[in-house]
């Protein structure tokens, strides 16, 4: 996220109002002048939402799994639009961390499916799920 909030000020920290009034810019200006208000390209600003836990190993993993390919896909259509190695470089960098975050969760994940079958690793943890005699 610095990064990406680097290269966006590096593009933006010169700009005019004159440079920006009349773009898609001006409304974030507005509100922002040119500092940084990280948001998706819907207008959504980044907040706590965006990271998802349920405690469940399978079910985290997955949501990290699902992130990393997210990320890498941004990073692709970023390499699609713009062509400034200035920008690129870095692009080029994040992605490729994110194919190796992905392929470590995945190796996370294979390692947590492997032990499925191991007593009270997985399917019942009794210091959160205490089995109860109604629910035999």
């Amino acid at each position: 996220m610095e990064i990406v909030c680097a290269i966006v000020h590096q593009l933006t920290r010169d700009l005019t109002p004159d440079q920006i009034e009349g773009t898609p810019f001006a409304n974030y200006y507005v509100d922002h002048t040119v500092g940084l208000w990280p948001q998706a390209a819907g207008g959504i600003p980044f907040n706590s939402c965006f990271f998802q836990s349920k405690g469940d190993a399978i079910t985290d993993l997955h949501e990290d799994l699902a992130a990393e390919q997210k990320a890498r896909t941004t990073y692709d259509n970023i390499l699609r639009l713009v062509h400034d190695s200035d920008i690129c470089d870095p692009i080029r960098f994040l992605r490729q961390r994110e194919l190796v975050h992905f392929q470590r969760f995945g190796e996370g994940l294979r390692l947590v499916q492997d032990k499925l079958n191991s007593k009270n690793y997985y399917a019942l943890n009794p210091e959160f799920d205490p089995m109860k005699e109604d629910c035999k």
